[in-house]
């Protein structure tokens, strides 16, 4: 199994550069379509979360994946930003690098917000969502499992998600702090019906927020989550009068450019607020509002990328936990790896196992034609003592490959298996 990954995040690249290469759905739906046609004997998985684009890239036997900086190119054309600009962010990582890596991402260990439960969720969809469009397949299958398989171990062992935290969490805890005392009587505006805007909606009640609005361009949605959060449905059109009412707004579609500019701002809210505060917290990659609303005087705009010294805090805080998961994450790379050498055996174990059989089943037929008037309960413990000693005669070999593997490559004791038997290549 070869595998690259090719990707930006939060740790290399600023939300500015994460918002040009960013995906939704559709869009992640065509660019993996596109990268079927062009590359049909690699498997790929595009993985686009607010803190990350990563385009994961596997092959088998003697294909290799596209080079880095043809995945890269991939994601560049999509959005048409041009490779040079790009280049200074991109990560490239390569087979056992890329297993470690997106292990720990499942297990939320490099995320913004460390032992935040989305990511999870997350890295799941992204793979549902390649599968539907034809583009994974058995060298992918193995490796997101793996790698859920592994996060799960380490929610299930560690203490790292005993306190469910999140971006909304960390943002409205610290953040929102700093500027209202107390949540019970402002207007709470949630831009978005999605995950993050259910998490933020969880946070805010908890924070004490009575006066909450939802306003999601599908009405339909805005009503579900204002049912279930005791708030009340906005309707799309009405956003800038919200907006003009607010004390607070968190944001979190999914929109591929911003839902407020500069200039609505200008002509539609500031003049009729009156220099009310107004804390805005843009969770949006791409972001919902232009970033220089944030210069307006009593408005308070901060992206993403400004809860760094925060999450800083909350990784200190957990860092107690994360020795634990780093060796269950090491331990599941490991246990990955050697199982996915010694599947590059089956090939010669088989007709190693098959060559035993077809002499077993010769010699117990001249033997029989010999002997032809053995019983049946003879010719049964005959037929038992050969597979005996041919699974004894094998397990040597057998058990060699399986111990050399989880050290590394087996193959020079698969060749020299398939010169001492006459194997076919």
């Amino acid at each position: 199994m070869k595998l690259r990954m090719v990707g930006c995040h939060h740790r290399h690249a600023s939300v500015a550069v994460r918002e040009r290469l960013a995906f939704n759905n559709n869009q992640a739906e065509a660019a993996l379509v596109s990268w079927r046609e062009a590359y049909p004997d690699t498997e790929a998985v595009l993985l686009s979360t607010c803190n990350r684009v990563e385009l994961y890239a596997a092959a088998e036997g003697q294909h290799l994946p596209p080079c880095s900086k043809s995945l890269a190119e991939h994601l560049a054309y999509f959005h048409q930003v041009p490779i040079d600009e790009l280049q200074p962010t991109l990560v490239t990582l390569d087979d056992d690098e890329v297993v470690h890596h997106l292990f720990r991402v499942a297990a939320s260990l490099d995320s913004m917000v460390v032992g935040e439960p989305q990511i999870l969720a997350q890295v799941k969809k992204s793979y549902e969502l390649a599968r539907g469009i034809g583009s994974t397949g058995p060298l992918t299958h193995q490796f997101f499992q793996a790698a859920l398989r592994t996060a799960r171990r380490v929610a299930g062992e560690t203490p790292l998600h005993r306190h469910r935290v999140s971006i909304p969490s960390i943002a409205i805890a610290d953040f929102a702090s700093r500027i209202f005392e107390r949540f019970d009587d402002k207007m709470v505006l949630v831009v978005g019906a999605g995950e993050m805007a259910e998490e933020s909606l969880r946070y805010l009640v908890d924070a004490g927020a009575r006066n909450l609005q939802i306003a999601n361009r599908n009405l339909r949605r805005a009503q579900v989550l204002a049912e279930k959060w005791h708030g009340t449905p906005v309707a799309w059109d009405h956003l800038y009068e919200r907006l003009v009412e607010a004390d607070v707004v968190i944001s979190t579609t999914g929109a591929d450019q911003p839902i407020v500019t500069l200039e609505a701002y200008r002509k539609y809210v500031a003049p009729r607020r009156h220099q009310r505060p107004l804390f805005i917290l843009d969770l949006a990659v791409p972001r919902d509002f232009e970033p220089t609303i944030g210069n307006y005087l009593e408005t308070y705009l901060y992206s993403i990328d400004d809860l760094a010294n925060t999450c800083n805090q909350n990784r200190q805080a957990r860092q107690t936990a994360l020795p634990a998961a780093e060796k269950i994450v090491s331990q599941e790379t490991l246990n990955f790896l050697a199982e996915a050498r010694y599947r590059t055996t089956v090939p010669v174990v088989a007709e190693l196992q098959d060559g035993f059989r077809r002499t077993k089943q010769d010699e117990l037929d001249r033997l029989f034609r010999k002997v032809p008037n053995l019983e049946d309960r003879d010719r049964q413990e005959i037929e038992q003592f050969a597979d005996r000693l041919i699974a004894k005669f094998l397990h040597p070999p057998l058990e060699s490959l399986r111990d050399i593997s989880r050290q590394g490559s087996p193959r020079q004791l698969v060749e020299s298996l398939r010169r001492l038997f006459q194997l076919k290549e």
